[in-house]
């Protein structure tokens, strides 16, 4: 299995075709992550992870 490990890297660019915007996201690992969160990113083009505080930015 090759997932990304969860919270690694601190900003996620992110398309609005993959919404609705979760964290830990789907190529993550969530075994050893926070609870999945759903975050809103479509006001400001940005958000940031109350749990890992990891950023995405909206890229279109």
């Amino acid at each position: 299995m090759n997932q990304e490990a969860a919270n690694t890297e601190k900003v996620y660019h992110v398309k609005s075709s993959e919404l609705p915007l979760s964290c830990p996201g789907k190529d993550m690992a969530v075994w050893n992550s926070h609870p999945k969160v759903f975050l809103s990113i479509e006001e400001t083009g940005e958000a940031v992870c109350p749990y890992c505080g990891a950023k995405y930015i909206l890229k279109d």
